[in-house]
């Protein structure tokens, strides 16, 4: 069968999709990967087609100007709380004009490869959701964290928008961003999915997502005396920063400063992932390590404690390696995200002071209840089916035309 994956943001949304992209291309069918430029080494030696036909998330935050306009400009961002922000610019971010360009891309890859028997979309991609929809095939959302909080009411006037632009007919269900169900890689019982988002269909977290990575020698090199936390804000913040910065939601630069502070403080080795912003105007101590990128799974195998954003990706890293996780959540899904893991009992919702966060790093690092509940949740994702079960699940969707993802 032909499978059009559609991936748009970070590369961390890229990661997100690769395991099942790569499975379905294992098992031998034929996948076509549409992405932006930047994403597209992301599915380097997978046995897909790779198009980088989308815009990057740069290009794609100049669509924000006018809703944080709307809100009263940047400085009025700092007024307002995390979740305010993010409920305002959810339309645009994931169903702006934006969205009508790749959808057209989109289109051109059919015309180019036929039409696909399956669109597996990145949870916050909604221009393979609305071709799928137009050209009536299924489609599937991958393991995400925008598609734990993007609830079709949401997005529903934003996407009614980009179909007109289209001309596209609207369906019966205009709505209906998970008719055909979704993949998650959590457990059941320790997911992030808001009440509002429809059951999943889950599957194991891959060991190490990309192949073939290695620790640098510095990082083997530390002493197994203190503990180790890993400390940084993803792939998606690094993106925000440069033209766009002044029309994104956080300031790329600030939060890194507040983690390195924060950091700075800790009894422990920390490295400190960057994304690539510099940090030379830092006294930075000895005990804390920046470096523009790690291979963040592997490195989460031998830590302590992350201290993170709290994006999906790195959640279940963590838990997939049994890290407890201390969360500054910095705009989508990470302030739900953020709550939802101290609900869960697999870590702490932190404020942006370097203080506080400090201390609750100090106290998540000595806290056996939460790394005993975190091991639970570990056991409980190395017991789901691996990610190449999901290909038959996916194969007898398209052949059946039955949702089957519901768990």
């Amino acid at each position: 069968m032909l499978v059009l994956c559609s991936v748009t943001g970070s590369p961390s949304h890229g990661r997100a999709v690769l395991p099942f992209a790569r499975a379905l291309g294992d098992a031998g069918h034929r996948v076509v990967v549409a992405c932006p430029p930047d994403v597209a080494g992301v599915f380097d030696g997978a046995p897909v087609v790779v198009a980088p036909v989308f815009a990057t998330m740069a290009d794609s935050a100049e669509h924000l100007g006018p809703a944080v306009a709307r809100l009263g400009g940047p400085a009025a961002l700092a007024t307002l709380t995390a979740t305010e922000v993010t409920t305002a610019l959810l339309p645009t971010l994931f169903a702006g004009p934006q969205v009508t360009g790749s959808a057209r891309a989109l289109l051109g890859l059919v015309e180019s490869h036929g039409t696909p028997d399956l669109v597996l979309r990145d949870g916050g991609e909604t221009a393979g959701f609305l071709v799928a929809e137009h050209l009536g095939v299924p489609y599937v959302a991958a393991p995400s964290g925008a598609g734990n909080v993007l609830s079709p009411d949401v997005v529903a006037d934003a996407l009614a928008e980009r179909r007109d632009e289209l001309g596209f007919a609207a369906p019966d269900d205009p709505a209906a961003l998970h008719r055909w169900g979704r993949l998650d890689c959590m457990p059941p019982q320790f997911s992030l999915a808001g009440p509002q988002i429809a059951p999943a269909r889950a599957f194991r977290q891959d060991d190490q997502v990309s192949r073939g990575e290695t620790l640098p020698g510095w990082v083997g090199a530390l002493p197994g005396s203190r503990p180790l936390v890993v400390a940084g804000l993803g792939t998606a913040m690094p993106a925000m920063a440069g033209r766009a910065e002044r029309r994104a939601p956080v300031d790329p630069h600030a939060a890194l400063r507040t983690v390195a502070e924060a950091a700075s403080r800790l009894d422990a080795e920390v490295v400190l992932s960057t994304g690539g912003l510099p940090v030379d105007d830092l006294a930075l101590p000895a005990h804390v390590h920046p470096a523009p990128w790690v291979p963040q799974p592997l490195l989460l195998q031998v830590a302590d404690l992350f201290l993170t954003h709290g994006g999906y990706n790195g959640v279940r890293e963590a838990v997939r390696h049994g890290v407890p996780l201390a969360v500054l959540p910095q705009f989508g899904d990470q302030e739900h995200n953020a709550r939802r893991i101290a609900e869960l009992g697999l870590g702490a919702h932190c404020t942006p002071d370097a203080a506080e966060i400090a201390a609750t790093c100090t106290r998540l690092l000595g806290d056996d209840d939460v790394r005993a509940r975190m091991r639970s949740a570990q056991r409980a994702m190395l017991a789901l089916p691996p990610v190449e079960d999901a290909v038959g699940v996916l194969e007898d969707l398209a052949a059946r035309r039955v949702p089957a993802l519901v768990a």
